[in-house]
């Protein structure tokens, strides 16, 4: 990932990880839900919360495919990146990256995100100023 759309510095924290003192898999998924707000709290003026409790649209995925590479330990400085691979009407398809500092990818995974209504939970295209903030971020990573 050259270029990514959003990305995040990270210190792996003891709470994320495991007995054996490396990030327990599911914690990977935290994160990266984490940094999914981050940036669309820097997209939009009333960020992640506006879209989930004002608009009423839910963002939950659909499909998620994961390959782990390297362990992370606590204590690893680790960059947290997101990679907008495809924007469609009522979905969206995300690539993320966990690399250390080093250069070293701990962690890939690609995630399908479907908008729906939380009023009648069936899928609703992608909200306009979503969609827009979107639709710019991934211009500005591709021209960078």
């Amino acid at each position: 990932m050259t270029n990514p759309t959003f990305r995040r510095k990270h210190k792996i924290r003891f709470s994320e990880c495991d007995p054996a003192g490396i990030v327990f898999f599911p914690q990977y998924f935290v994160l990266f839900n984490d940094l999914i707000e981050s940036w669309v709290d820097e997209l939009l003026p009333d960020g992640y919360h506006g879209v989930i409790c004002t608009q009423r649209v839910g963002m939950p995925t659909v499909h998620l495919e994961t390959d782990f590479k390297a362990i992370s330990k606590m204590g690893d400085e680790v960059w947290l990146a997101l990679d907008v691979e495809r924007l469609g009407q009522k979905s969206l398809t995300l690539s993320w990256a966990c690399t250390g500092v080093d250069g070293v990818v701990r962690m890939a995974a690609r995630q399908t995100i479907v908008t729906t209504s939380l009023d009648t939970h069936q899928s609703i295209a992608i909200p306009d100023g979503l969609r827009t903030a979107i639709e710019r971020s991934a211009m500005a990573a591709r021209n960078s």
